[in-house]
């Protein structure tokens, strides 16, 4: 399935006992702000990047929301908010682009085996608040993505890809039986992104 296609179903949420994923829209600002300093160095370490700043606001973080909510209703790019069952509280969030996204696009792109990155279908970042990393929330977001992408989304070829100094990303996608497949080099950051299916 081609996800960029305006005709194309994009599922609207994932929804367990733990947690619902949904679209981000700019009223979940504040929501994900509290998610986003509460777990800005790991961020940082993710984006390989000073984002977000100490004096990062609210009206900043709605402002990338907006742009967030916009990729979406225009299929260029997915992104949900993850949020308790109660909806009151953010616990991550979840990227979805095409292997062909603008910074993508940008990169320098280097296969491990016989893959070739434009057959992918779609390319998947996530984080989670670095309260609920201990209780091993991501590693059963993971799981749940993946069962996702595969049911209700109807994806083959799909790889998550996570920032090589993000060590508790890393080693959380080692547990796994993902096999990296990708060394993505993106413009101005330090090290390799990797991507993992």
């Amino acid at each position: 399935m081609l996800i960029t296609d305006p005709n194309a179903p994009i599922p609207v949420q994932l929804r367990n006992e733990e947690f619902l994923l949904r679209p981000l829209t700019a009223e979940d600002a504040a929501l994900d702000y509290a998610a986003v300093m509460e777990t800005r160095e790991s961020l940082r370490l993710w984006e390989q990047d000073p984002w977000p700043a100490d004096d990062f606001s609210v009206a900043e973080n709605r402002e990338d929301l907006i742009e967030h909510e916009r990729f979406h209703k225009e299929h260029r790019a997915f992104t949900y908010t993850m949020l308790d069952p109660s909806e009151t509280e953010c616990l991550g969030c979840v990227y979805v682009y095409p292997p062909g996204a603008k910074f993508l696009a940008k990169s320098t792109v280097s296969a491990v085996g016989p893959c070739a990155w434009a057959e992918l279908e779609a390319v998947i970042y996530f984080w989670v608040r670095e309260s609920r990393l201990e209780s091993g929330l991501d590693e059963r977001l993971l799981a749940a993505l993946r069962q996702w992408f595969a049911e209700q989304w109807q994806l083959r070829d799909t790889v998550y890809v996570i920032s090589e100094p993000y060590a508790h990303q890393l080693q959380l996608i080692e547990r796994s039986d993902l096999e990296l497949r990708f060394r993505v080099r993106e413009p101005g950051k330090s090290a390799p992104y990797l991507a993992f299916g």
